[in-house]
């Protein structure tokens, strides 16, 4: 990847920090952070995308089903000159799970 590209792990969703765990494993290419609450509570598990100059992306109600979509959300994201997609089709079932889009 081209800048550092982040996931950050809400540890306050899975208390135990397992899905920060499973994540790293299934994740290699990314550099995944467990993070004190990001107050998604009602759609835990929550992760948010995050790289420097490039807007950021929370996502709630994540499995680890979702670690394919996850790995290709990452690569088109650190692809995109500012994190931004003209078509959020190409999110997949992501773009349903998206709670916040921030300025970078």
């Amino acid at each position: 990847m081209s800048v550092p590209v982040q996931l950050l792990v809400c540890r306050t969703c899975s208390p135990d920090g397992g899905f920060v765990d499973v994540a790293r494993q299934a994740l290699p290419d990314l550099e995944v952070r467990g993070v004190e609450c990001m107050s998604g509570c009602t759609r835990a598990q929550t992760v948010a995308f995050r790289s420097p100059g490039k807007v950021a992306y929370l996502f709630g109600k994540i499995t680890e089903a979702n670690f394919e979509e996850l790995r290709t959300f990452a690569r088109l994201y650190d692809a995109s000159e500012d994190g931004t997609f003209a078509d959020a089709r190409v999110l997949g079932e992501l773009r349903t799970r998206a709670i916040a889009r921030i300025p970078g």
